[in-house]
């Protein structure tokens, strides 16, 4: 008898804490991690890393308590690969593709006499239920276009209990191998993308979204001429006008609805969101633009060392324009690209049809639709979220405590005021160690809660320098020799600077609290001089307390319907669960 695996039981010790920390946090009550790793202080690096991806995991997608399965080509499928073995009508000659659910064979039809690409389940009876759904998917979504740049699909059939559909063998190479050698001259990339634009638009009038647009399904013929090839990821919409494709009322998901589904790099925001995202005929838009993007500078617009790092980039930052990455690059082209890659979709094209004609009026040397804002555009434009705005459902009721943290501070201080206490040290005193305090509070609050972004980070910067620089106003009186609170107006114009940045990084809404705090820095300065009450700190702690108490509540209002919807009988959650694809090309 042998003795158990070390190993084995510390992996198995610790799925039973993940499972447990996810079951809670589906509960809708956040787990306390820190009490956790308490608990199992032999595993703190690998619970704090599993449940930072887990939380994003949960941002982005489904997670599944299940073990993941590495999908592995089964012993029959390597002995049925042999050149030579007949499947149905069909004798197979090689193999010359694998993706993340089939091989792909170059193969002779014997009764017609013709050779054809045969694509077959890469786990054969092995496979489980979805990827047997999401193959016949597949098939069933090619086999009703019926476009010279979609690769049609002949037969659809079953072998042996592995399914399998033929299509046109295309002759010639994909266009992830064509930009091995570097990126395309522009010209010529513009003219590659067009007829695959125009394929995809019809795959849109006929109800079908391709949702997996990258270099390796585009494939090129000796001729120079592209085919869009694998559907393995399409998702049926209801055939409607143009203008109404986007309309996410009309979707119907052919795969599953939680999971992160496609290839990190080229993937939309939408479908990097998972359960959170909505992709629509906008998410085939961006997959065109990510396209463009490769053909133009070589590369995915994201890259990172993981998969997931890859993710979080597609969801939080802009992709480098490509001309810093090839100087040669058209700037029209780049713009076209840029458009196509906007995180909102209604800042992309409406429709692949527009964006293929903006292509055509590159190559024919007209002005292009990406160059053109009208200022109403513009001013909308300023005014809307940006993709990092949902990051504020993190800090929504933070923000509701540290407006009540920040008018309280402003009261008393305005009541020392009134006091006439001169010394300085009081003010100090309570501005440095009640912020000091509230800040590090704030801090490890909102740490507990899940893995902090990128942006979150910038902003928490901005705004302990905001802090920082508010306490030090006391020194600055000092060396100056003015009276104390003497500058306190000067508090308006710092934290109307801090909403300046924030309007910039998240919302434009809070141009409008940074004008409101301008504002106030104005009416605290002339206040004195009006002979009015010295209540310029109370004014500001009110207009201050008001700016981060309204969105804090929008969002954690946001949040907690988010949360909300996302809860379901416990029962029922396994059926959300859904595995992610291969990314491999």
């Amino acid at each position: 008898m042998t003795s158990p695996d070390p190993s084995a039981e510390s992996e198995e010790r610790l799925a039973v804490i993940l499972e447990e920390l996810i079951a809670g946090s589906q509960d809708g009550v956040q787990p306390d991690l820190e009490a956790v790793i308490a608990a199992h202080p032999e595993f703190a690096v690998e619970i704090r890393e599993l449940w930072a991806t887990a939380m994003i995991a949960e941002g982005i997608g489904s997670f599944s308590g299940d073990p993941i399965e590495i999908v592995e080509v089964s012993a029959a499928m390597n002995d049925m690969a042999t050149p030579g073995r007949l499947v149905g009508d069909y004798e197979l000659l090689e193999e010359i593709g694998r993706g993340g659910m089939g091989l792909v064979f170059r193969a002779r039809q014997r009764s017609l006499n013709r050779v054809v690409a045969l694509k077959m389940i890469l786990s054969g009876s092995m496979a489980s239920v979805i990827d047997t759904e999401r193959f016949r998917a597949e098939a069933e979504a090619a086999a009703q276009l019926n476009h010279p740049h979609i690769v049609p699909v002949y037969e659809v059939g079953e072998h042996d209990g592995h399914p399998y559909f033929s299509m046109k063998y295309i002759a010639g190479t994909t266009l992830s191998r064509k930009l091995v050698d570097g990126p395309l001259p522009p010209r010529e990339a513009a003219a590659l993308l067009i007829p695959v634009c125009r394929a995809i638009a019809a795959a849109h009038r006929h109800g079908v979204l391709h949702r997996d647009l990258k270099p390796a399904n585009i494939l090129i013929d000796e001729a120079g001429q592209p085919y869009v090839t694998d559907f393995g990821l399409a998702k049926r919409i209801t055939p409607t006008e143009p203008d109404q494709q986007a309309d996410a009322a009309t979707l119907t998901a052919l795969t599953q609805s939680g999971a992160v589904l496609g290839t990190p790099g080229y993937m939309a925001p939408e479908q990097a969101a998972g359960r959170r995202g909505n992709p629509t005929a906008a998410t085939d838009v961006y997959g065109l633009g990510a396209l463009l993007y490769a053909t133009l500078t070589g590369r995915a617009p994201f890259q990172a060392a993981s998969p997931l790092d890859t993710v979080l980039m597609v969801l939080e930052q802009d992709p480098l324009p490509p001309r810093f990455l090839n100087p040669h690059a058209d700037r029209d082209l780049e713009m076209i690209c840029l458009k196509c890659l906007q995180k909102p979709a209604d800042l992309r094209y409406r429709d692949v049809d527009a964006l293929a004609d903006d292509l055509e009026a590159y190559l024919a040397n007209e002005p292009i639709s990406a160059r053109s804002s009208r200022f109403s555009d513009i001013v909308v434009r300023a005014f809307r979220e940006t993709h990092h705005a949902s990051v504020l459902e993190n800090w929504g009721l933070l923000w509701m405590w540290h407006s009540l943290v920040l008018l309280v501070l402003c009261l008393i201080t305005n009541g020392l005021q009134f006091r006439e206490v001169g010394s300085r040290w009081p003010y100090v005193g309570l501005w440095s160690v009640g912020l000091g305090i509230w800040a590090a509070y704030f801090w490890n609050l909102r740490r507990r809660a899940g893995p902090i972004t990128f942006v979150e980070r910038q902003i928490a910067h901005v705004w302990a320098g905001s802090m920082i620089a508010s306490t030090f106003l006391f020194g600055v009186e000092w060396a100056l020799g003015m009276d104390v609170l003497a500058l306190s107006p000067v508090l308006g114009l710092i934290s109307g600077m801090v909403f300046l940045a924030k309007a910039g990084m998240l919302t434009g809404r809070f141009y409008v609290q940074a004008i409101a705090l301008f504002a106030t820095a104005a009416v605290m300065a002339l206040l004195p001089r009006l002979g009015g009450p010295n209540v310029g700190v109370s004014l500001f702690g009110m207009v201050s307390a008001a700016c981060f108490f309204f969105p804090g509540l929008k969002y954690y209002r946001q949040r907690v319907g988010g949360r909300a919807v996302k809860l379901e009988p416990r029962e029922s959650r396994g059926s959300h669960c859904d595995g992610t694809r291969s990314t491999s090309d």
